[in-house]
């Protein structure tokens, strides 16, 4: 998906979440990005909710990275935040379950990318209101097919 989606305020970005959601399996990684208070945890929590997993979805930055089971037999959620980690490796250690879960990455871009040859990268965007831009791009052939039409 090359075309940047406007998303005006902070409900769009968790319906977003949620649409997304309806796109992901177990197995699957996304990578988000984008500066403090541009919306990854807000987007996560709508992922989490479209997968119907016991929350409440907060920021992982202190703990690195939390798991939430599913409440519906489906995939897990892992949600996991690279910010204080130093590379590939430090996220590898974490020894987290990803082929069983669907697994969501804040602040992954330059390390988490080594996880998997198929992800979901997602870089958003503050202007200077509420409005947000969120950028898709699918990496591998699990995401060839990704177009502006599932969003």
């Amino acid at each position: 998906m090359s075309s940047p989606l406007r998303v005006p305020t902070e409900g769009e970005m968790r319906d977003l979440g949620r649409r997304l959601a309806a796109l992901l399996r177990a197995g699957d990684l996304v990578l988000l990005s984008g500066p403090l208070g541009a919306g990854k945890t807000t987007l996560t929590q709508g992922v989490g909710d479209g997968l119907k997993v016991r929350g409440p979805i907060t920021s992982p930055t202190f703990v690195i990275a939390r798991v939430h089971p599913s409440l519906a037999g489906g995939p897990a959620l892992v949600h996991a935040d690279a910010y204080r980690l130093g590379g590939l490796d430090e996220l590898d250690d974490l020894d987290l379950d990803l082929r069983d879960a669907v697994t969501v990455v804040e602040w992954g871009g330059g390390i988490a990318e080594g996880l998997s040859d198929d992800r979901l990268e997602i870089v958003i965007e503050r202007g200077e209101t509420d409005e947000r831009t969120v950028t898709l791009t699918g990496v591998g052939p699990r995401w060839e097919t990704l177009d502006d039409h599932a969003f």
